[in-house]
């Protein structure tokens, strides 16, 4: 059994989830900045920042693919230098702007963000063994969810005390400091035996964006749906009370539960399918609605906290298993897009079950939304046999039981 301290043992690998921390942490709080500098130093309306935020979101959802494709083809150090100079000029220059350029700036921001996640998982997929994946994956989830909840707490206190423009320049500066931190480590993105040759190659998109590969992609939708939901059904849940201002400390908590639920499930010895753990995470999510205080609130979400991590690690260790070292960028790219796609569709979704009943139904609707992408992706890996992405090498052998693997 690999354990977290032998993946953290792993030539490169601390220093390069310490950076990507790092910038995993601002770019979660771009959104946020965003928002505060359109409410607070233009005095619009929130759903003025919304339509910002939103063309942030579609960009970083749309030039997710079209960055991993380059990374494939150009290498990750040019494509992280390349990405630098858009945020440079982007996040200088938001004090400046009139909303409408902030709004098509914001989306070229979003098209050419730096791809951290992408290259750190692509990485982690290079640096580890078959048998360390798992832990490093559930290392990774860790780190991103220490970022949700470090980034916007941050920059909410922050922007308290500081004016939104300073905010704005902060979460700029740490987005381009992560970014150059990961080109200046430049981690490999293929194991050794994978540089030249067969592996290297880049095979026929249907070669590898099949029906498992599909239903993974669909479970990191699903998920991200239902963890942006959550957060929605929170504050509606806690304002019909009159306590939302206990809301931070339920988030706290759900995201301490995450981690330790991340931590745990990397050090198990053997995986769960995907589908599993995402069925499982809806279906303990639909009772949180039954709270009606903060207290039990808390009580409610612990279980959904211990699968969050474990769920959002299976995803990306199904991805990396299902892709050829070719096309790992694209495929990271995809994973990525799917992923901020159902953030952005998660809030709409939920929001409108909570306007059209009560803020229940929000639990609901998170929580069903996870079930039916469990469903979803359980049908449709089992249309076709497993995909062979590669050889498997002397350094990376492949377990007999992983995320994509056919249920038992």
């Amino acid at each position: 059994m690999t354990t977290l301290r032998q993946v953290l043992a792993v030539p490169g690998m601390t220093p390069l989830l310490g950076i990507s921390l790092l910038a995993r942490t601002a770019i979660t709080a771009d959104g946020v900045a965003l928002t505060m500098y359109v409410l607070v130093a233009l005095d619009m309306s929130y759903a003025a920042a919304g339509i910002v935020v939103s063309a942030l979101t579609a960009g970083v959802a749309l030039g997710g693919p079209l960055l991993g494709r380059m990374i494939d083809r150009r290498g990750l150090r040019t494509v992280l230098l390349t990405t630098l100079v858009p945020q440079i000029v982007f996040w200088l220059t938001v004090p400046v702007l009139p909303y409408m350029i902030l709004v098509g700036a914001a989306f070229a921001a979003g098209l050419l963000m730096v791809p951290v996640q992408s290259a750190t998982r692509q990485a982690i997929t290079a640096m580890t063994t078959a048998g360390q994946r798992r832990a490093a994956f559930a290392l990774e989830s860790v780190a991103g969810e220490l970022s949700y909840m470090v980034g916007p707490a941050v920059v909410i206190l922050c922007a308290a005390t500081a004016s939104p423009s300073v905010v704005a320049w902060g979460v700029g500066a740490a987005i381009v400091a992560g970014g150059a931190g990961i080109a200046l480590l430049n981690p490999p993105l293929r194991a050794k035996d994978e540089a030249d040759g067969e592996a290297a190659a880049r095979p026929r998109r249907r070669e590898w964006l099949g029906a498992r590969m599909v239903a993974v992609l669909t479970m990191g939708f699903g998920v991200a749906m239902l963890l942006s939901g959550v957060d929605l059904a929170i504050v509606a849940t806690l304002q019909e009370v009159g306590q939302l201002s206990w809301a931070s400390v339920v988030v706290a908590v759900f995201g301490v539960t995450s981690v330790v639920g991340g931590l745990v499930y990397g050090a198990l010895p053997r995986p769960m399918p995907t589908w599993l753990l995402l069925g499982l995470l809806g279906l303990v999510t639909v009772p949180a609605g039954l709270a009606h205080d903060w207290r039990w609130l808390c009580a409610a979400l612990i279980g959904a906290g211990l699968l969050t991590a474990p769920t959002l690690s299976t995803v990306a260790d199904a991805v990396s298993r299902l892709t050829p070292a070719g096309v790992r960028g694209e495929a990271a790219g995809l994973h990525s897009s799917a992923a901020s796609a159902g953030f952005a569709l998660g809030s709409p979704i939920v929001g409108a079950a909570i306007d059209a009943s009560v803020p229940a139904a929000g639990f609901a609707a998170a929580g069903l939304t996870g079930l039916l992408a469990a469903l979803v992706g359980y049908l449709l890996s089992r249309r076709s046999p497993a995909a062979a992405p590669s050889p498997p090498s002397s350094s990376q052998e492949v377990e007999p039981c992983d995320a994509g693997a056919p249920a038992p």
